[in-house]
């Protein structure tokens, strides 16, 4: 019972800064005199670039689609085809979901889940304003999946389950919504040291992608206790440059890095 009032405080916290920057990105300005920095314009375009999108993908999806919060691209390991079922894990203002929808075509559909009601709604706005006819965005938990069993070809998400403090339980969901041989492409954030105590009990870098990074060699037990077979967790050290920047002052690129997760659903 102790653990599960620790989980929902964290994920409290997490939801509470993601609502703040949903109600900021969509408050009419390109300033920092409303929104307090330029989400989902030129700096969130270039943190992008940095994470690995181009610019035409980024110039391609409705305005404040990208919000330049991940910290890779799992579209370039999706290998996503016409007609597939994509999952997208925190999907929050839409960016991977439309880039997604374009490379599955009108035969295909895409699903953004996401846990804070106001990227919800902003990625259904951007959804509606793109003419996005097969792409949908569902209210949830990425521990609790609103979504049936076999049904997902891929899954991507962009630093994302870092955020989770139930991360065993996000596999299996994943596990379980995935069609047989379906497969995980996720961009993350994870350790490459220890991570103390102390920065593990912070809310505020837990809900800015530290504080809940898990080891690599962690993420890979966790996903061969789930049942996944071809596991590969590549860590992009070059990604500390890119931390450094985008959570300055914290020291946080000596602990952690960005890395691709690779996994696939055995038939």
């Amino acid at each position: 019972m102790m653990k599960d009032l620790e989980n929902d405080e964290v994920r409290a916290a997490v939801r509470q800064n993601y609502s703040q920057i949903a109600r900021a990105s969509s408050c009419g300005c390109g300033s920092n005199a409303c929104c307090g920095n330029d989400v989902g314009g030129a700096v969130a375009s270039k943190q992008a670039q940095m994470a690995g999108y181009s610019q035409e993908e980024s110039n391609s999806v409705p305005e404040g689609a990208n919000m330049g919060l991940g910290c890779g691209n799992p579209q370039a390991i999706a290998a996503m085809k016409q007609g597939e079922v994509i999952l997208d894990l925190g999907s929050g203002g839409g960016f991977d979901c439309f880039l997604a929808a374009r490379q599955v075509g009108a035969e295909g559909h895409v699903i953004g889940v996401d846990m804070t009601p106001e990227m919800v709604s902003k990625a259904r706005a951007n959804a509606s304003k793109g003419g996005y006819a097969n792409v949908e965005f569902r209210l949830g938990e990425i521990e609790n999946l609103p979504v049936a069993d076999n049904t997902v070809d891929a899954i991507l998400s962009n630093c994302v389950i870092n955020l989770s403090p139930d991360k065993p339980r996000v596999f299996a969901e994943a596990f379980r919504v995935l069609k047989a041989g379906g497969r995980l492409a996720i961009s993350d954030i994870v350790a490459t040291a220890g991570l103390s105590d102390e920065i593990k009990q912070d809310m505020t870098l837990l809900s800015t992608c530290v504080g809940g990074a898990a080891l690599a060699s962690d993420l890979e037990d966790m996903l061969h206790a789930t049942g996944y077979e071809r596991i590969r967790v590549v860590v992009n050290e070059a990604s500390r440059s890119y931390i450094r920047e985008h959570i300055a002052g914290s020291g946080a690129e000596d602990y952690v890095v960005s890395a691709n997760i690779e996994a696939i659903k055995p038939n």
